[in-house]
């Protein structure tokens, strides 16, 4: 594949990597992840202010107008520097869901704020029991007068403990896996009856479960026709992956950086040991699965932001397999070629492993966008 960059997008690249390199070392990394917040606030600021946020909205919102190449640039930067900002969730995640399905004036209101940066949203669609199927909803939403009354529990919401917003799943009819009866809403975290309980995730970042008990929300805050959101769901979700999937790249191809400068200057009998053979060979067995990788987060990204068929999940299915088995393939033998320097929390290279594992099974792991690309076959 010729794959090549124009000019504003090679200069977006650049900006993206400066930004991480400058702003985003190891150790001060450590120090955003043991905050309160668990992300660097300064960070985001400078995200905002030079345009990275805004890359995937519309300029009628205050956007770029950039698609699935562009968020592929930006993330691939973001996952070499195990950046903890919850950019995927809010940016692209929810700010998509916006997009696809909010009113005119839900739109004009939020998007601009989020494009900015002056706003932060989080995604809460999974629940205990649901593993990674978004059809299965047991929250519930009864119309009551003047908007819903919203009660349930949803699991693993990236970056919910600090959102000023989060965009909730909950079922308005039918049976808890029924395709139909599935609407989204945006809750306030600060209304009555939400509580959160917060916890640090493997990767460094922090989620929480959301408690909702009998949540008073206003009409307006139903994004789009109620109980026909689970097409839109999985419409975002798909460019969701896409994005992580670059994420998933960055971090991969630090991996194979650090490895590689490390069997060049560790020693062992009077030689580095990147002169022995069987490791030469690891080594290359590490670029094969980076550049399957590669080529599969190129074409997620073109296709993240086509029409909804299913050639384009075909495509996103079989993207997100490629990368999660190449993460864990890149990860567990970038840690025995270092042997027990790899483990240790000090060094990043561990942390690397431990986000390309939360990658491999966020958005549903191998076996499952395996399962769901031999469905597709199917009916192809």
């Amino acid at each position: 594949m010729d794959f090549k960059l124009s000019e504003e997008q090679q200069m977006l690249q650049d900006t993206a990597a400066r930004l991480v390199r400058d702003a985003y070392p190891f150790e001060q990394r450590e120090k955003f992840s043991e905050s309160e917040l668990g992300f660097s606030a300064g960070f985001w600021a400078q995200l905002g202010e030079l345009g990275l946020i805004a890359v995937p909205f519309a300029e009628d919102f205050g956007g770029f107008g950039g698609s699935g190449v562009e968020t592929m640039l930006v993330m691939t930067e973001l996952g070499r520097g195990l950046s903890l900002e919850p950019y995927l969730q809010s940016v692209i995640f929810a700010g998509g869901l916006i997009d696809q399905l909010g009113s005119e004036a839900q739109k004009a209101e939020l998007l601009p704020q989020i494009a900015a940066g002056s706003l932060q949203l989080a995604v809460a669609l999974d629940e205990p029991q649901s593993h990674y199927k978004l059809n299965d909803v047991q929250t519930r939403a009864e119309a009551v007068d003047g908007g819903y009354r919203l009660s349930g529990r949803k699991a693993v919401v990236i970056g919910g403990h600090s959102a000023g917003g989060i965009i909730v799943s909950a079922r308005t009819s039918g049976g808890s896996r029924d395709e139909t009866g599935i609407s989204l809403y945006l809750v306030d975290p600060s209304a009555e009856g939400v509580s959160r309980r917060v916890y640090p995730t493997i990767d460094g970042r922090k989620g929480c479960e959301l408690f909702l008990d009998n949540v008073q929300v206003g009409a307006d805050a139903l994004l789009g026709e109620a109980g026909n959101a689970l097409s839109a769901l999985r419409y975002q979700q798909g460019r969701a992956i896409a994005a992580q999937c670059a994420d998933a790249l960055g971090s991969m191809q630090e991996a194979c950086t650090l490895t590689l400068d490390y069997l060049k200057t560790r020693r062992q009998f009077g030689v580095p040991i990147g002169k022995f053979q069987v490791l030469q060979h690891r080594m290359v067995d590490m670029q094969t699965e980076l550049e399957q990788a590669t080529s599969m987060a190129i074409l997620a990204a073109t296709v993240a932001d086509a029409e909804d068929s299913d050639d384009r999940s075909r495509t996103l299915a079989a993207a997100k397999y490629i990368c999660t088995r190449a993460a864990r393939k890149i990860a567990e033998e970038a840690i025995q070629l270092h042997g027990g320097i790899g483990m240790t929390w000090e060094y990043n290279l561990a942390h690397h492993a431990k986000r390309l594992v939360m990658i491999a099974h966020q958005f549903g792991d191998d076996d499952h966008h395996l399962q769901a690309y031999a469905r597709l076959m199917q009916v192809a």
